[in-house]
């Protein structure tokens, strides 16, 4: 009997730890905040205004090092940035990437469509895991020193944005991947196809907007899903 009395007793004790309410904190899914968390405190975050969620619940990502056969990190292509770096795409994994193909001498399309760029940007909330990268069709004028001078001028120099000169070829290749059509038409001039994609943090197309000035709720809303 006294060893049933003491099981009685071993149970009860777990059984009461187990009820214990545990802390739970919560965080803005979008980390607006940055790392910062609250206790016990549900709602809304103050800037995305979206729901706070338990830190223990978040989905964390898990980056494979696998590349699947439609990701764009198979490419091998070397990129220039407007920093002076040299990378390749497979850098950018991780990240849900927005990207366009422009050039910076171009006065009717690009920009609208680096207008439609800063609009999107302006509307999600900072998010380190989200790059906008615009991709020049015109290597030979549009050099990393160029392609800085551009940026400042269009307020796109925060480290949210990057700019990429590759070589003929490999803008060609690029450009293919992503069904976008340009010719050059004079020495300072193409005609090209008004896309903007969106690639998830593995590299894989997942949306295209097209079009100059076209609502862009729908781009939003799957970078946001993206990143989720």
């Amino acid at each position: 009997m006294k060893s049933f009395k003491y099981l009685s007793i071993l149970f009860l004790f777990f059984a009461m730890s187990s009820c214990k309410k545990e802390n739970v904190t919560y965080q803005c899914p979008m980390q607006c905040e940055g790392e910062n968390t609250f206790s016990s405190k549900k709602g809304t975050c103050a800037v995305c205004k979206m729901d706070l969620q338990p830190v223990s619940n978040q989905t964390k990502k898990i980056v494979s090092d696998e590349i699947s056969e439609e990701s764009i990190f198979n490419l091998t292509s070397k990129w220039n940035t407007e920093e002076g770096k040299t990378i390749q795409l497979k850098e950018l994994k991780g990240k849900t990437l927005v990207m366009v193909m422009i050039y910076t001498t171009c006065k009717a399309a690009c920009p609208r469509l680096v207008a439609d760029m800063r609009s999107i940007e302006a509307k999600i909330p900072k998010n380190d895991n989200i790059q906008y990268v615009l991709i020049s069709i015109d290597p030979e004028t549009d050099t990393p020193k160029r392609l800085k001078e551009f940026a400042i001028e269009n307020q796109m120099d925060g480290e949210q944005w990057t700019f990429l000169q590759g070589t003929v070829s490999s803008v060609r290749e690029f450009a293919n991947v992503l069904a976008v059509k340009y010719k050059q038409i004079s020495p300072l001039d193409f005609s090209h196809s008004n896309i903007i994609s969106v690639f998830n943090s593995e590299g894989e197309l997942a949306h295209q907007q097209e079009g100059l000035g076209v609502d862009n709720k729908e781009t939003i809303s799957k970078i946001l899903e993206l990143v989720k």
